[in-house]
This record gives structure tokens, C-alpha cells and sequence, in this order.
């Protein structure tokens, strides 16, 4: 943020203001340094948020008590308080940061969230004594990175007698003394092939040769999750589609009172708000009135919200393509066919709805799917079951890119205008919404699929620990 608000300050640090008309005569390009340090300061964040991001969300919950009886129920109300709370604070950032930068020029719009940031690292600092933090091992890319060697190298390897608990390695007065039946090829990375492969000291000798327990069963948790996390890559595409309802906005009367016009580009808070108000009546409301009613505490289970949020993510899309077929007919009456930028009669308060269905889904799904993961993973992995929302959505971005192109080189073709033209009132956008809708549908279909191949929540892959092996052999 420093060397951003840079650019601002230093004369040099950016092009002169040369420009003499609007169409951009005489502008003066960047040079190598400039643009160097402006994406210096691009990269440097995108490293700092690799590190917050993630660890954030699994920091917080550390500090949960996990004796606390109500732990789940805790457990859930963080999850989307923090995600709550995440979206309050790009709200500010698109109307409070973005309204300082246009009435006090970018030298004090950069400095406040500089300035800000600044604030918030002093008090992670002053109030880091307060915390519980988790001993850091050993990193755990290695750890997997190890268990897939291994288990290739000892693909030919025999597996030893069921009730054989000695001859799998474990970490010394580790719980996880024998591996899970699922996926059983990987527990061979585990198996102890001669006594010399571990030490006095109880480690194996050569990592990439002998793995333990709780690497192969890391392993295993997160390639079970795979099919279950590719489900909500198609969510992230329907919510990447922020351009077509910009397009459509800027077509619409966006009075609201009385002469007040909502800019285009801020419907997007309609989302937002919608999420935080269900994660206020879902926690604050829902809950407690039905745990009240039916006399017990009553709460979704993880894959429930994931399927109602996939579900309304599709009801978005088809509310969206009827939306945009009325919007394009009244265009077409009204003979602005030829004119993409004529304001069409229609209040543009007829996109909230989309917007409004888009946050739910968002609401139940990503806050359902950080959940989700972070509760099957161990708790070695709780950092990259926090990244797993946020990796779905970059790889959602890339496949919305390839459909959208895809797309509009599919229905161009012959002469004919593109459903994604850029005059919007001679495209066919409702078609491509419907598309997505359909899409979308498929993917409920795959959701049940995954989530019944997946089975019950932390049973198809509950580790036998010390205690299970003792009552077992008793």
C-alpha cells in the first residue's frame, strides 16, 4: 500500500499529465520504472493477501474452545460473521475509499487505506499475546508433496495383515496409529517395509521413502474433497458476470428518490447487503426461533447450505435472462435497437432481484463450503481449507473468460450478431444468462452426485486412533 500511495506522491513515480484532449492526444507513456514500481506494489500485495486470507478465517477459529458444548453451532456463527463482516468492509472500501478518492485526488486516497493497513498490523501485533496459536510442523506442500512418491514407489508393495497396527508408522504418541480404509493404495506410503527405516528417535530415516499416518490421511482428505469443491466453481462463474448486469444498469432509469440515480457500477452492494442481512436473520433470527420451536438446538448441516446456495445461484440466472429479455423488448417497442447507450423506460430496480438472490446464494454456499472444509480436513490443514473458496473462484474467473468466449465466437458466426455483443440491445444476453442457468442446473445434479459419493460427514474416513484399536482388541 506504501508503494502505491508512492505513485501518487512522487512526480516521477508516474507519466506527466500531458494529455490535451479527452481521446488521450499527447499522453505520455509510462516508462519500465514506473510501471515497475506500480506492479511492485500489485505483486507485494498479492503476497500479502496469500498470507492473510487463508489464515485469517483458520486463526479465528482456533480460538474457538473446542469443548465448548455448542462448538458446531459457534463454529458455524464465526464462519459467516467473518464473511459478514469481509464484505462490510468492501462496501466501505466502494463507497467511503472511493469517495475520498474522487473529492481528494489519489495522494490522500492511497494514504488513508495505507494508513489504515498500517493501524491494523500495530493492533494484530499489540493483541498477538492475547491469542491461541497452533504450534507450526514442518510444511505440509513437502508432506504431500512426500506421500505421493512414496505411495508410487511402493505401488507394487503388499499390504499387510487387517489387524496389523505395527506395521504402519506414526509419529511418536500421535492418536493416529493405523490409516482409514479409504483410498487404500495411499496407506502403502505408510507401510513399514524394515525396521532400519526409522530411527531411534522414532522418524523415518528418509521421508521421501517411509511417510507417516498423518501424511498419508492429509493426503486422503483432501483428494476426497476434490469433487465436492469443484462444485461451487460454477457458483463463482454466475458471480463473475458483474459486466452484463453493469451493461444493463447503464440502459435503465436507475432513479431511486426522487432525482437520485444510483451510479451503475454500485448495484453491485444490492449483493452484499442482501448476504449480510440473511447471515443477520439466519444467526441472529432463523435459528433461534426454530432451535425455540422444536424445543433443541437446530442447525443446517454443511452440505445442505451448499446445495441451497447452488440453488439459488441458478434461480439467479433465470431471473437475470427474464429480466434482460423484458429490458431488450421494451428497448426494441421503444426503437433504441441501434442505440446501445439510450435509457430504456424501466426502472433499473428490476435487476435487485438477481442481485439479491446472487448474495443468498452466496451466503449459503461459500460460507457452507469454508465450513465444510475447514471441519473434514485435519487440523494441520485448516490454512488450506481456507483457501479453497478463494482458489475456486480464480479458476471459476479463467473458465468464465473460455465460456464467454467460446460463446460469442459460436453465435457470431454466419453473419449473425453475438449474444454477448457489445450493443446490448441488439444481443442476445437473456440467451446467455439461460445458458449459465442451464449450466448451473447440471452442476445441482453433479452437487448430489459428489455429495452422496462423499457419504456422511467425517465417517467414511474416521481415522482409527489408539482407543478404537484397545476397544477393538479387547
Amino acid at each position: 500500500m506504501v508503494l502505491l500511495w508512492l505513485t501518487a506522491m512522487i512526480p516521477g513515480a508516474r507519466p506527466a499529465s500531458s494529455c490535451k484532449s479527452a481521446a488521450g492526444v499527447g499522453c505520455k507513456s509510462a516508462s519500465p520504472a514506473q510501471y515497475g514500481l506500480l506492479l511492485s506494489s500489485f505483486a507485494i500485495m498479492s503476497i500479502g493477501a496469500g498470507g492473510i486470507r487463508p489464515c485469517s478465517i483458520a486463526f479465528g477459529a482456533d480460538q474457538i474452545d473446542k469443548k465448548n458444548p455448542n462448538y458446531e453451532r459457534v463454529l458455524e456463527s464465526f464462519f459467516g460473521w467473518y464473511y459478514a463482516s469481509a464484505l462490510i468492509s468492501v462496501m466501505i472500501a466502494l463507497t467511503a475509499i472511493v469517495a475520498i478518492q474522487d473529492s481528494m485526488g489519489w495522494k490522500v486516497g492511497f494514504g488513508v487505506p495505507a494508513i489504515l493497513m498500517f493501524c491494523s498490523t500495530i493492533l494484530f501485533f499489540v493483541a498477538s499475546p492475547l491469542y491461541v496459536k497452533m504450534k507450526v510442523s514442518k510444511s505440509l506442500f513437502i508432506g504431500l508433496a512426500q506421500t505421493i512418491v512414496v505411495t508410487f514407489k511402493n505401488r507394487k508393495l503388499a499390504f499387510p495383515p487387517q489387524d496389523s497396527t505395527g506395521s504402519y508408522h506414526h509419529e511418536k504418541d500421535s492418536e493416529l496409529v493405523a490409516p482409514s480404509a479409504y483410498l487404500r493404495f495411499i496407506n502403502k506410503a505408510c507401510i513399514i517395509k524394515n525396521p532400519e527405516d526409522i530411527t531411534q528417535d522414532g522418524i523415518a530415516a528418509n521421508p521421501w521413502s517411509l511417510c507417516t499416518v498423518q501424511q498419508v490421511e492429509e493426503l486422503k482428505a483432501l483428494v476426497k474433497v476434490i469433487p465436492m469443491w469443484s462444485t461451487g466453481i460454477m457458483l463463482s462463474i454466475n458471480m463473475s458476470q458483474s459486466s452484463f448486469p453493469l451493461l444493463q444498469a447503464k440502459s435503465m432509469d436507475r432513479r431511486f428518490i426522487s432525482n437520485f440515480k444510483i451510479p451503475a457500477g454500485s448495484f453491485g452492494m444490492f449483493t452484499i447487503a442482501s448476504l449480510f442481512i440473511w447471515v443477520v436473520l439466519y444467526d441472529r433470527v432463523i435459528l433461534p426461533l426454530a432451535s425455540k420451536l422444536k424445543g433443541k438446538p437446530v442447525r443446517l448441516g454443511v452440505k445442505e447450505r451448499m446445495g441451497i446456495g447452488l440453488f439459488f445461484s441458478t434461480m439467479s440466472m433465470v431471473v437475470s435472462g427474464i429480466v434482460e429479455n423484458i429490458r431488450r423488448r421494451k428497448a426494441i417497442d421503444q426503437g433504441l435497437q441501434n442505440n446501445p447507450n439510450a435509457i430504456v423506460d424501466m426502472s433499473a430496480m428490476w435487476l435487485v432481484p438477481q442481485y439479491a438472490l446472487s448474495g443468498i446464494a452466496e451466503a449459503f454456499n461459500a460460507i457452507g463450503q469454508t465450513e465444510f472444509y475447514y471441519t473434514e480436513f485435519p487440523r494441520s490443514m485448516s490454512s488450506i481449507a481456507s483457501s479453497l473458496v478463494g482458489l475456486g473462484m480464480a479458476v471459476a474467473n479463467l473458465l468464465a473468460s473460455v465460456i464467454l468466449n467460446t460463446v460469442d465466437n459460436a453465435t457470431k458466426k454466419h453473419g449473425k450478431e453475438s449474444w454477448v455483443s457489445t450493443n446490448i440491445n441488439q444481443g442476445r444476453y437473456e440467451n446467455y444468462y439461460w445458458l449459465l442457468a442451464v449450466m448451473s442446473l447440471v452442476n445441482m445434479v453433479y452437487f448430489v452426485f459428489c455429495s452422496w459419493l462423499y457419504g456422511p460427514l467425517q465417517k467414511t474416513s474416521r481415522l482409527r486412533r489408539k482407543d478404537d484399536i484397545e476397544k477393538e482388541e479387547e
